[in-house]
């Protein structure tokens, strides 16, 4: 079986064996940047009780705000599929950017130009310096995984890590049906 290794666009899967990291149990995680010194991501389906609107009222948006990681909570970001509307996002991979003009962004949410299936804001994000991703990875912390999603702004919270982890196969799809406490079962 070949393994993956860490690359912008790829799929960072919470192994089953960390279940009592509460920052990053049934995890996954969008790599935007991946160098040797670094490597940053996106928590995907990790939903906060916030919206857009609640963090900044002068945009009356309702889209949810999602935990993009243990790093930089104050700050939020955003990944999105539509560069041609917002100047100077970044290319991730496959149709995927990061951040870009927030201005021309305020001004989309503001006349409702964007659709929640087009982007995905997060407060913070995961971060790791050099050969910390690495070390992770051999100790089993993390697997990686193509995104082979359609669309990853429209994918279901609930089931992505389940599902990640069935495609997978062989053990993992014992672990895929494990309740969330591991002590209900």
């Amino acid at each position: 079986m070949t393994t993956l290794k860490p690359t912008k666009g790829r799929l960072l899967i919470a192994e089953p064996s960390i279940l009592n990291d509460n920052s990053f149990k049934r995890s996954i995680v969008l790599l935007t940047e991946h160098t040797d010194k670094n490597t940053v991501g996106f928590i995907l389906n990790r939903p906060l009780p916030y919206t857009v609107n609640d963090l900044i009222p002068e945009i009356d948006c309702n889209f949810t705000v999602f935990q993009g990681g243990p790093v930089e909570q104050d700050n939020l970001y955003f990944v999105h599929n539509v560069p041609d509307l917002i100047p100077n996002s970044i290319e991730v991979a496959n149709g995927i950017y990061w951040g870009g003009n927030f201005e021309s962004l305020k001004a989309l949410l503001i006349n409702k130009l964007i659709k929640s299936n087009e982007i995905r804001f997060f407060l913070g994000y995961s971060g790791w310096g050099s050969n910390q991703l690495n070390s992770e990875l051999t100790t089993n912390s993390w697997f990686i995984s193509e995104n082979d999603f359609p669309n990853i702004f429209a994918t279901d919270n609930e089931t992505i890590w389940k599902n990640k982890l069935l495609q997978k196969g062989g053990k993992y799809k014992l672990w895929a049906n494990a309740p969330s406490d591991i002590n209900l079962n």
